[in-house]
């Protein structure tokens, strides 16, 4: 019977920091935005990024998700959606994959590459998403070559999101870590 308990406290823990994490994602990305061409640049991806130094691959993919999916939702965004929650957890699955390989979690090398790596991911499925969201929803007339071109003007925004996402999560990671916040939350 106290075994079972304990299964059933870690599963309320772990849904409770998935939610909790994704409501910050969330509440970052929407209350700090700029305007762009086809979508908006944020300070969310710091919280991404951190989610994975937090709770590990695994609650940091599913948090990142819902938290990135349901800003897209409610800021009116709602055909990037799909495309958001892809991208936002896979970019969460790379980094924590890197990070938690032969237990670098501790080194700050390993967490910058993580990131930038995410980041490149992140910038890239932008670029492609924005052409597929300019050729069948924005300019239906427009063609393929056409979209292409036209999407390469969000990738400065996504790499300024992907850079002050890196400069925000590991100082901010790092303290957490000093703090022990991140042990009592694994």
């Amino acid at each position: 019977m106290e075994q079972k308990n304990a299964i059933y406290s870690t599963n309320i823990l772990d849904i409770v920091q998935v939610a909790v994490m994704a409501a910050i994602v969330c509440v970052t990305t929407f209350t700090i935005k700029v305007p762009t061409y086809t979508g908006y640049t944020h300070i969310g991806d710091s919280m991404v990024l951190l989610s994975v130094m937090l709770l590990g691959t695994k609650k940091a993919v599913i948090a990142s998700s819902i938290g990135m999916g349901l800003t897209d939702i409610i800021s009116g965004y709602v055909a990037w959606a799909p495309f958001t929650i892809v991208i936002k957890g896979v970019m969460a699955l790379i980094a924590g994959k890197i990070i938690y390989s032969n237990k670098n979690e501790d080194k700050l090398s390993v967490n910058l590459i993580a990131f930038i790596i995410a980041g490149l991911w992140m910038v890239t499925s932008y670029y492609f998403s924005g052409a597929i969201m300019t050729r069948f929803i924005l300019f239906k007339s427009a063609t393929l070559q056409q979209s292409l071109i036209l999407a390469l003007k969000e990738i400065p925004s996504n790499l300024v999101q992907a850079i002050l996402g890196i400069i925000i999560a590991l100082p901010l990671g790092k303290a957490l870590k000093k703090s022990n916040v991140i042990k009592s939350l694994k």
